[in-house]
C-alpha cells in the first residue's frame, strides 16, 4: 500500500470519526430541546387549567364583592395578560422572551389574586360559600401542580444548558443555533411564593 492511500485512509477514519461526533452530538442537544419543550407543555396545561378557574373565582366573589370592582377586575386583566403570555411561550419555549414575558406576566397575576384573597376575607359570607371554597381548593390543588411541572422544567432545562455549552458541543450548539433556554424562575423573593388561597 502506498503512503498516499495510507494517508487517504487516515484522513477519511477521521472524517467519519468527526461525521459521526458530529451527528451524535446534534441529536443529543435535539434530544434535550424537546425534552425542556414537553416539560414546559406540562407547566402550559397547568397554566390553562388555572386561567380557566380564575374566571369562575371573580363570578362567585363578584356577588359578594360588589364595592371591589377595580379589584376583581386587575384579577381578569392580569389573567388575561397571563393567558396571552403563556401562549406565546408555549408556541416556542426555547425562546427565552416569551418565556421572561410570561414569567413577568406571572408575577402580575400572583399579585392580583393575593389582592383579591386579602380583599376577600372582608367578607365572611363569600368565604363560607360552598363554591368560591371549591374553587380556591381547586387552585391550590393546580398551583401545587405548577411547581412539580416547573421543577421538572427546570431540571431538563439545565441539562439543555449544560450540554449545549459544554465543550466540544457548544460548537455545534453554536454551529446550528442552539439557543439558550430560559429558567422558569420568579426573580424576586417575595414573589417566590405562590399565592396563598384560603377561606378557612
Amino acid at each position: 500500500m502506498s503512503a498516499a492511500i495510507i494517508v487517504l485512509l487516515i484522513i477519511l477514519a477521521v472524517a467519519v470519526v468527526f461525521a459521526m461526533w458530529a451527528i451524535g452530538g446534534y441529536n443529543a442537544l435535539v434530544s434535550l430541546r424537546n425534552r425542556f419543550k414537553n416539560a414546559f407543555a406540562q407547566i402550559d396545561v397547568q397554566l390553562k387549567r388555572r386561567y380557566d378557574l380564575i374566571p369562575n373565582l371573580v363570578e362567585v366573589a363578584k356577588g359578594y364583592m360588589k364595592h371591589e370592582r377595580g379589584t376583581l377586575e386587575a384579577v381578569i386583566k392580569a389573567r388575561n395578560i397571563a393567558y396571552t403570555a403563556s401562549q406565546n411561550a408555549a408556541a416556542n419555549p426555547a425562546d427565552a422572551g416569551a418565556v421572561k414575558n410570561l414569567l413577568a406576566a406571572e408575577t402580575g397575576l400572583a399579585g392580583a389574586m393575593s389582592r383579591l384573597m386579602v380583599v376577600s376575607e372582608q367578607y365572611p359570607d363569600l368565604k363560607a360559600n360552598q363554591n368560591m371554597m371549591q374553587l380556591t381548593e381547586e387552585i391550590t390543588s393546580t398551583e401545587n401542580k405548577i411547581s412539580f411541572a416547573r421543577q421538572a422544567y427546570n431540571d431538563s432545562v439545565m441539562t439543555y444548558n449544560t450540554k449545549r455549552e459544554t465543550f466540544p458541543t457548544n460548537l455545534l450548539a453554536g454551529m446550528f443555533n442552539f439557543s439558550e433556554a430560559q429558567l422558569f424562575q420568579i426573580e424576586d423573593a417575595a414573589e417566590r411564593t405562590a399565592p396563598k388561597v384560603s377561606f378557612a
